[in-house]
């Protein structure tokens, strides 16, 4: 393969890191004529010393065909992207994407309007222009340990900087929401040139696939700084896309209790607290997710509710009511799975339901229910992630007493269990039918307030009530 740019030797890459299965294909490939590169993300997360998810191949110098011969006499191959040129190869284990190089020109709007022309023939320096930051656009070779950067991604890399390859970023209106992603992730900001650029893309934004929008804020929410990418995403202009998170600037707080500044760095603050405990209580992906979401979604009522009092205090009666529709509108937007915001919602509606009143059993069996299917645990951590989320003021755990209140009574995961059931009534004379039902109904908040506990408790409260 020629360039014109001298590659160097890949001295942050460690050669350890590469699975013995890639150095078998790129020989096998070179074996057949081939030139085999890595590309893409894997290339950048080798520099950081992160072992890669997915490993994309790019070889040059064999034909459509000759490629497919030869990855067909290693194992299953399939071609996966044909308008791409893409094969997936299943490979001892593992899962590989091997392409050839590729140019692609703007056909239509939105994120799929291309035509893609595939050629083993082209050279590095223009298959890397359809690439989207210059951290994504380095190559490696894996047999001779070269790097190949022709656009300042390494440099990039080292700076936290997410830059835009060429003017060619502008034909996928998806790359800003991808930056966004990218900042959360690695800590990076948007360099001024490619912020601006992702401004001419807001009108674009309608024509974006909602599976590829969600998938965006879902990899947001895993990432180890969520505020980086919620910055970027107002760098970028597309925080105009999300107007309930808009709202959240220049909305007033008390700086009694909150000496942080407005709602919008106070929510800046609590979704990284979010990912700070998400990581440390090693949640689930998708309790991590219910929590970053939550923690994303909880204020949004502050800016319809929020007012100044004659003395210069600052208020939000109501806000976390208020922010319920916000919230579901919100996730609406971000095409969120329903379960998602079965979760997120009701985390948001009592995100200050400690600050009424000491914990006391009654208290706990009926948040734990009004937190269905979410449960007090999670809730809990959405409580120290709003507290904490206060710098410079402490860190700390107002809802703790709660927790450990509802785990003594082992409601932390889950609400009590009806102790009322359709066989009691019906044994006690009542008829199956809405009587029935209204009937469970109310037995079940007389257990929730304490009026019985047990199964002989339970059929007095029945045969008490029966008659009314």
């Amino acid at each position: 393969m020629q360039h014109s740019s001298p590659t160097h030797p890949a001295g942050a890459i460690d050669p350890d890191l590469l699975p013995p299965e890639i150095l078998f294909l790129c020989r096998h490939l070179a074996t057949a004529g081939g030139d085999a590169w890595l590309v893409g993300g894997c290339v950048r997360d080798l520099m950081l010393h992160i072992n890669p998810k997915d490993y994309d191949l790019e070889v040059y110098g064999l034909t459509e065909a000759a490629l497919s011969d030869a990855l067909q006499q290693l194992g299953r191959c399939e071609m996966v992207g044909k308008q791409f040129g893409v094969h997936k190869l299943w490979f001892r284990q593992m899962e590989i994407d091997v392409a050839l190089p590729r140019t692609e020109s703007k056909s239509g709007s939105g994120h799929r309007g291309f035509v893609v022309h595939t050629d083993p023939h082209l050279t590095p320096e223009i298959a890397t222009l359809r690439r989207d930051f210059t951290i994504n656009a380095m190559m490696y070779d894996p047999l001779q340990h070269r790097l190949l950067d022709l656009h300042g991604g390494q440099s990039d890399l080292d700076e936290g900087i997410l830059r835009h390859v060429s003017p060619a970023f502008a034909e996928d209106p998806l790359r800003p929401l991808r930056a966004m992603q990218f900042a959360a992730r690695f800590r990076f900001h948007l360099a001024p040139e490619t912020a601006a650029m992702c401004r001419t893309l807001v009108a674009e934004a309608d024509t974006l696939p909602a599976s590829r929008i969600w998938i965006e804020w879902q990899k947001w929410s895993h990432a180890r700084s969520p505020s980086c990418g919620l910055i970027a995403l107002h760098d970028s202009g597309w925080l105009a896309c999300y107007p309930e998170l808009q709202a959240l600037q220049q909305c007033p707080q008390d700086p009694r209790w909150h000496p942080e500044g407005d709602v919008w760095v106070h929510t800046l603050q609590v979704v990284d607290k979010a990912a700070e405990m998400a990581k440390k209580h090693h949640l689930s992906r998708p309790d991590r997710e219910h929590l970053l979401f939550a923690a994303l979604c909880h204020d949004l009522g502050k800016p319809e509710t929020t007012v100044q009092q004659p003395d210069g205090r600052i208020g939000s009666p109501g806000h976390s009511k208020a922010g319920v529709p916000l919230t579901r509108r919100l996730l609406q937007r971000m095409h969120a799975p329903g379960a998602i915001g079965k979760i997120v919602v009701p985390l948001v509606q009592e995100h200050i339901t400690h600050l009424f009143g000491d914990p006391t059993a009654r208290a706990v069996r009926r948040l734990a229910w009004r937190l269905q299917p979410a449960h007090i645990e999670l809730w809990e951590m959405l409580v120290e992630a709003d507290a904490s989320g206060r710098a410079p003021a402490p860190p700390s755990r107002p809802a703790l007493p709660w927790l450990q209140l509802a785990q003594s009574m082992q409601q932390h995961r889950q609400a009590a269990a009806r102790i009322v059931d359709g066989d009691m009534l019906m044994q006690l004379g009542v008829e199956p039918g809405p009587v029935l039902g209204e009937m469970l109904a109310k037995a079940y908040q007389a257990q929730l307030n304490g009026e019985f506990n047990d199964a002989q408790g339970a059929r007095l409260w029945c045969i008490a009530h029966i008659g009314s």
